[in-house]
């Protein structure tokens, strides 16, 4: 990218009477050159900056080989010393501004490329960098000057990339590689866009391809263990990147980080807060992962505070900060941060590409959750409910939707094959699980839940509702044991009333022979147990029901 040579074009060779006629023969820079080995090359260069006979362009050759080991900083010490001499080309400002672009630099990288002479590679270089600027303006007319040649096509298909537009990337790669073959490395670029669009097992088939011929690929190693996560798990692909942690000791330096990187998300974001706050600048996934963390953590402020200022530019970056927006919404009862969750799942839901992909479909009934529109969000939901079996989280929304349009029965069972602790111990979780037991004649499950729970403004409120489920229910020897407990707790007319009419409807149950006439025996208790001057005019009509009938209390 940086040269167009891959050999130097003179004095690779010294004269032949400058050979040794003994011993073996020193390497040469094209040989380190060939076998990729940038940093047994700048060794070479530098040994011979020191003590001669210099490379022909040794200083070019040395900022070539420091950006290929992925040494930036030090391509770019190399090209700005090269940028001030006397006589310097003025190609070199171009190759200054591809190390500046990979630094992040990119208003400065802009204006060294624009000090260099018109070139194909300036024009890739500004291309590139009207993405970064969002200038569709000028990313328009530097797409117009893109001929069709190898290098000019490869960075169109990364501009595809980087804007999720996979399959049109992939159609470049394959373009290309069906007239040139030994371009094996493409098969890294197709994979990876396989992996975008979750066809993990055709991206390894097609990583296959490359690794059979270089299989110390840093790059293609790393991604046969995102790979393996995706397709497998954590512990697998943390297996695929042992031979990894070798290599990368000897190859480019970006991969000590990237490594670092992905072993957190492989182990479940185990040392996060150790490795990826340095890296946000550095990786991109890195703030979205540590995002994550942080939201798996119930840190949502923090998690807010690390993508509030992000502009997203991807579905992934949309859904996360739809999910910040919502989680905020809910901890602090904003409706603002829940409506922008909502344009932003409804946004990603709604778009062409991801329409027809889970995450599309997931971020639909996001959308249509925080609307409330249930029915519709059960629409989406079924659709994709077969990947998610044993997934809690979804089985919690799943649940709730169920419930939600009164089909408690499946409700029911849904919420009960969720494992998690932290959501069962989670109110909504109860509340709903309680509800659902009301709804299906299973009052005594739903009070069981209160009892296990500690004393607490929660448990206040799910009396509240098994008290008044169960009035509305009829099951009124739970609603009468609820507002018992909540007339002690809190003695207001409101909650002697619904005992009140709860044992009466105890006592209508009783007298119709619909509930065993003992039950009686628990309720006159709870009648005695309030101050109210009506309790003793109940308990005087129950106990004359009583001995007419002879039952004994």
């Amino acid at each position: 990218m940086i040269l167009s040579r891959v050999k130097p074009a003179v004095g690779a060779e010294a004269p032949p009477s400058e050979k040794k006629k003994t011993g073996r023969r020193p390497p040469r820079l094209a040989e380190y050159l060939s076998q990729r080995d940038y940093l047994g090359a700048i060794t070479l260069l530098e040994f011979q900056r020191s003590v001669g006979p210099a490379e022909e362009d040794s200083d070019l050759w040395l900022g070539y080989c420091a950006f290929h080991l992925g040494d930036y900083k030090r391509a770019m010490q190399e090209y700005r010393a090269l940028c001030v001499r006397e006589g310097c080309p003025p190609e070199v400002w171009v190759n200054l501004g591809c190390t500046l672009f990979f630094l992040g630099l990119y208003r400065e990288a802009e204006e060294a490329a624009l000090r260099a002479p018109k070139s194909q590679l300036q024009n890739r270089l500004l291309f590139h960098l009207a993405h970064k600027f969002n200038d569709e303006k000028k990313l328009m007319g530097f797409h117009q000057n893109l001929q069709d040649v190898t290098e000019d096509q490869l960075s169109l298909a990364s501009i595809h990339y980087m804007r999720s537009h996979y399959q049109e990337a992939i159609d470049i790669y394959k373009r290309i590689l069906l007239e040139n073959r030994e371009f094996l490395a493409l098969n890294v670029y197709v994979a990876l866009c396989y992996y975008k669009l979750d066809y993990y097992d055709v991206s390894q088939e097609v990583l296959a391809v490359y690794l059979q011929s270089f299989p110390d690929s840093t790059i293609a190693l790393n991604l046969k263990a995102c790979n393996h996560y995706r397709l497998y798990n954590g512990k697998a692909a943390e297996a695929e990147l042992k031979n990894l942690i070798d290599i990368s000791s000897s190859s480019f330096e970006f991969a000590k980080e990237l490594i670092r990187h992905n072993l957190v998300v492989f182990r479940g974001g185990e040392g996060a807060l150790q490795v990826l706050p340095p890296l946000i600048d550095v990786i991109s996934e890195a703030r979205l992962n540590l995002v994550i963390y942080y939201l798996r953590q119930d840190d949502v402020q923090e998690s807010y505070s690390l993508i509030k200022d992000l502009e997203p530019a991807s579905p992934q970056e949309y859904i996360l900060k739809g999910v910040v927006n919502a989680a905020l919404g809910q901890e602090i009862g904003s409706r603002d941060h829940l409506k922008i969750a909502q344009q932003f799942f409804q946004l990603v839901g709604g778009s062409a590409s991801e329409c027809d992909t889970i995450p599309g479909r997931q971020c639909m009934a996001s959308c249509f959750f925080l609307l409330r529109q249930f029915e519709d969000v059960l629409i989406y939901l079924n659709s994709v409910k077969s990947y998610f079996y044993n997934d809690d989280t979804f089985n919690f929304n799943y649940a709730q939707s169920k419930a939600a349009v009164g089909n408690y029965t499946e409700a029911m069972e849904v919420f009960l094959l969720i494992q998690s602790e932290k959501i069962k111990n989670d109110y909504t979780y109860l509340s709903w699980l309680a509800r659902c037991y009301i709804m299906t004649q299973k009052a005594r499950l739903a009070w069981e839940l209160y009892l296990k729970m500690e004393t607490s403004g929660e448990s206040f409120s799910l009396l509240q509702l098994i008290a008044n489920d169960c009035y509305k229910m009829g099951q009124f020897y739970y609603s009468a044991k609820a507002f018992d407990v909540l007339e002690r707790l809190d003695p207001s007319p409101e909650h002697w009333e619904g005992k009140r009419g709860a044992c009466v409807g105890i006592f209508q149950l009783i007298v119709a022979g619909r509930e065993p006439r003992e039950t009686l025996r628990e309720v006159l208790p709870l009648l005695r147990s309030t101050g109210n001057t009506q309790a003793e005019y109940i308990i005087r009509v129950m106990r004359k029901w009583a001995k007419d009938n002879r039952v004994s209390l």
